[in-house]
């Protein structure tokens, strides 16, 4: 049988690195997210209207969660999570759904959902828990902040993130897992705001989360930033009608990411081809040179074209788009 190609050896060698490293690295610090214990949310029937007296009445019973939550962690010992779910709980905080257990599932609104014509739902990547969250939540408030009036962000933390440090990341076990529940929530958004403009952004592994939820979804756009793969070799693999853009700053590891996928006989590694590769066919779009969590940071060139994207105005482009 004849051997691989030169550079394909050196890609399933690279790979291979990246995977010894995930597992050798030993992961310091707190307690998992998922340690800390918490109560089942209560069971709330299904958004009927995005109304101010509707989404008033889930912020409530949402923030009843994470009292209990926070009641829960309180007991524990974990004054530091119980304090985080204190600030999260608080009258100020739009959250549609909220359960703590394992990590964290969370979807907050930033801005006004019931008077909205553009729709940004924010798709995080691994290690966006709730001892991470307030990450996300800074970025979610500069993107609406860069989006003006008439627009609404919604940061969805509706899955199980893998972590950075892990051979999960690699693969897009998570992303299946998470991708039903993603789509019910933007088909849920689309039912009840048909006029509006809904984009998808998607960070890292998210971008992996939203390729497996994207076919049949109706957003008109569907954003790959700082994304490794999304486990398909081209865009038409996601099969969507959405326009699909891709971006990723200069300063970002995950650049030296092998684009392969590896069949062994456990598990499928690596995330297919580069989503900013000419091959892939998405609109490619200038994300500046910060690193692999600045692409929503204050004044950044990534955060002013995610808002263009977003309100359908023509982002700042690269030479690779096609």
């Amino acid at each position: 049988m004849a051997s691989p190609p030169r550079g394909m050896r050196l890609r399933r060698a690279l790979l291979a690195a990246f995977v010894a490293g995930a597992v050798a690295v030993p992961v310091s610090g707190a307690a998992r997210p998922g340690a800390v214990p918490a109560p089942a949310p209560a069971a709330l029937p299904p958004l009927r209207a995005l109304t101010p007296a509707a989404l008033a009445q889930r912020y409530a019973a949402a923030r009843e969660d994470i009292r209990a939550a926070e009641r829960t962690a309180a007991g524990h010992g974990d004054v530091r999570r119980a304090g985080r779910l204190r600030e999260m709980g608080g009258p100020d905080r739009s959250f549609l759904s909220f359960d703590g257990r394992d990590g964290g599932r969370t979807v907050e609104v930033f801005g006004d959902l019931s008077r909205a014509d553009r729709i940004a739902v924010l798709v995080p990547g691994s290690d966006t828990n709730l001892d991470m969250y307030d990450r996300l939540r800074a970025g979610a408030t500069r993107l609406r902040e860069a989006l003006g009036e008439g627009a609404a962000v919604v940061a969805w933390v509706g899955y199980r993130t893998p972590s950075t440090v892990s051979t999960e990341v690699l693969t897009t076990g998570r992303a299946d897992e998470a991708a039903p529940a993603l789509r019910a929530f933007v088909r849920t958004l689309r039912a009840l705001e048909p006029h509006a403009r809904i984009s998808l952004l998607c960070h890292s592994y998210g971008s992996v989360v939203c390729g497996r939820a994207a076919p049949g979804l109706e957003v008109a756009g569907i954003v790959l930033y700082a994304s490794a793969g999304v486990g398909v070799g081209t865009v038409a693999g996601l099969r969507t009608r959405a326009t699909v853009w891709a971006g990723r700053a200069t300063g970002d590891w995950v650049a030296a990411i092998p684009h392969v996928r590896i069949r062994l006989p456990f598990a499928t590694l690596g995330l297919g081809a580069d989503p900013v590769g000419p091959g892939f066919g998405a609109r490619v779009f200038a994300a500046g040179d910060g690193g692999h969590s600045d692409y929503l940071k204050a004044g950044s060139l990534s955060l002013a074209n995610l808002a263009a994207i977003v309100s359908g105005r023509p982002p700042a482009r690269t030479g690779h788009d096609t």
